[in-house]
């Protein structure tokens, strides 16, 4: 059910009167659109400029510069944007009662949608403010004791590898942080999380995409021989969920953490928390709930008072999604992707840092110019062509655990992070490939 069609059920006249003005804000061209590619297939489509010109004027942006960091936080088309202010003005007109009994009922629609593109149970779906707030909600809601290992990597997201270390420092816990090459191999890093293993580990944390350079983790594989120990699995999706399909059930983890406000293109400040439904008894939420919500998913949810508008508008970014489509999401992604990867890898000091194997990567990718500082280079970007990329310097910390082979190996790597979104016009990647390209055979100025 929309959005639209669910507050109708429950809105004053004063609501109505408020949704009178409804626009589509660009959706309705977009429906259009798909409909006249229907059967045609998704790698088809990617290609298809007029189709993905519509889908571009559903936003509202700033042509100005150019941003390629859609990894960091999306715009939402207006549609989206447009729901968020409509029901600001409604709540606003009495909060005490438009909030509360008008708007806030509808996260349980929310939470429906939100499952059904997870193919989950709807009782296994909090909604939250974002992906560290899921993550920091199992991270601190796990009861461990002195001496209880997490085995994670160092690739982690580095907000979640500060919630572990706080754990160490206030409670005697053990963090082990696995670093390895860049890009690597799946069978590597089973491997590599299997060995960094002990009596002691309790949890293994790990990305299903890793925000530093695309890759996508085997993550059934992981889940499952932790599983077989007995220990628990906490996987980070801000960079997974609504980029490519897949069910939750398939990776075979206990808990997972999405940021709404990438992928889905849902209002910044949307967070979503998949957790299996057996274990949400014993798992503490981060701020109290009472008694009777103990083995209550919305436990989760007990933060005091919010705007439903932001939530409520969460509706809108998913019928946006399903009007695309994830598979055609998905193929464009990877045409952009590769519309500047087959430029820039032509060049004989251009080196990537994401395997652009379909199975390994999708639309975030990181490539370094060798001989140009990263940092410069995004700088000059900026500066010079206002083109929005992250350039990215990793080195594992020296108390990294290490597997004896790479006892002397320097894992430290730099490259630029790319990451376009549907919104993304072939000029503005081929503006960047340009820019990247005179930096590669000129050097920066």
């Amino acid at each position: 059910m929309s959005t639209r069609r669910a507050f109708l059920r429950t809105a004053s006249a004063g609501s109505l009167a408020a949704l009178a003005a409804f626009q589509d804000d660009g959706l309705q061209r977009v429906a259009e659109a798909t409909t006249a590619v229907a059967g045609r297939a998704p790698d088809e489509v990617a290609r298809d400029e007029d189709f993905w010109r519509e889908v571009q004027q559903a936003f509202t942006l700033d042509r100005t510069l150019t941003n390629l960091n859609n990894g960091g936080v999306c715009p939402s088309p207006r549609v989206v944007l447009e729901a968020q202010k409509r029901y600001l003005d409604i709540a606003n007109q009495a909060p005490v009662h438009y909030m509360w009994r008008g708007l806030e009922p509808g996260i349980e629609s929310v939470r429906t949608q939100l499952a059904e593109l997870l193919d989950c149970d709807r009782e296994e779906v909090a909604i939250t403010r974002n992906a560290s707030e899921s993550l920091q909600i199992c991270q601190l809601g796990l009861d461990l004791k002195p001496g209880d290992e997490v085995v994670t990597t160092t690739h982690d997201y580095p907000r979640m590898l500060d919630t572990w270390e706080q754990r160490v420092r206030r409670e005697g816990i053990t963090l082990t942080r696995v670093p390895f090459p860049v890009p690597p191999k799946q069978s590597e890093l089973v491997s590599l999380v299997e060995r960094a293993i002990t009596p002691r580990t309790k949890v293994v944390h790990l990305c299903h995409v890793t925000n530093l350079s695309g890759h996508i983790f085997p993550v059934r594989e992981i889940c499952d021989l932790a599983r077989a120990r007995g220990i628990r699995t906490i996987v980070d999706g801000a960079h997974a969920f609504a980029h490519f399909p897949f069910r939750i059930a398939d990776l075979g983890c206990d808990y997972y953490g999405v940021s709404l406000h990438k992928w889905l293109l849902a209002p910044v400040g949307t967070g979503l928390l998949w957790m299996r439904r057996d274990l949400i008894k014993d798992t503490w939420p981060l701020q109290p709930a009472g008694v009777k919500l103990t083995e209550d998913i919305r436990k989760f949810e007990e933060i005091g008072t919010h705007p439903a508008a932001t939530h409520n508008a969460i509706a809108e970014a998913v019928a946006f999604h399903q009007t695309i489509g994830t598979e055609r999401k998905l193929a464009r992604l990877r045409y952009l992707r590769d519309r500047w990867v087959n430029r820039l890898t032509a060049l004989p000091n251009v080196r990537m840092n994401t395997d652009l194997s379909p199975a390994v990567s999708c639309g975030l990718a990181n490539a370094r110019v060798l001989g140009v500082d990263s940092g410069r280079l995004g700088e000059h970007l900026w500066d010079r062509h206002r083109i929005i990329v992250v350039p990215i310097k990793h080195a594992p910390p020296a108390n990294a655990w290490r597997a004896p082979e790479h006892r002397d190996t320097d894992f430290a790597w730099e490259g630029i992070r790319v990451t376009p979104n549907v919104y993304t016009m072939l000029e503005e990647v081929d503006r960047f490939a340009d820019a990247v390209e005179a930096v590669a055979r000129k050097g920066a100025p």
